[in-house]
């Protein structure tokens, strides 16, 4: 893909990794690691149970891998476009269609590559 065709792609991808990056610093309480954030916010919580710091904690660690994912998506997408080689599914070598890379501009795989692999994770 032409530079002047990923360039929307590109602003896209970069928007979504600032939303993505503060949403992280939020989850770990700013410039902190994960696992300190967690003991901060769970510290002085006495009077919540044990049950509910524990699923509130997990949570916490869920949201955080789930949008660290995201991040390296993204990061793997804005890679391509530096090669010159976004736009096309990894698996397989088609063209992804336009319509799919607006709807989800980090994504590497064709829709059918996408379900294999998914189907695959599943069996």
């Amino acid at each position: 893909m032409s530079t002047q065709i990923t360039a929307p792609f590109k602003k896209q991808l970069l928007e979504q990794r600032a939303s993505l990056l503060a949403q992280l610093a939020s989850l770990r309480g700013g410039p902190v690691g994960r696992a300190q954030a967690s003991a901060e916010h769970f510290g002085g919580q006495k009077e919540d149970s044990s049950a509910q710091m524990s699923t509130e904690r997990e949570l916490e660690f869920t949201l955080d891998a789930r949008e660290s994912a995201e991040l390296d998506a993204v990061d793997a997408a804005l890679k391509r476009i530096e090669t010159g080689s976004y736009g096309v599914c990894t698996d397989c070598g088609v063209d992804i269609p336009a319509a799919r890379l607006h709807a989800a501009p980090e994504t590497s795989r064709c829709i059918a590559c996408q379900d294999k692999s998914e189907h695959g994770r599943r069996g």
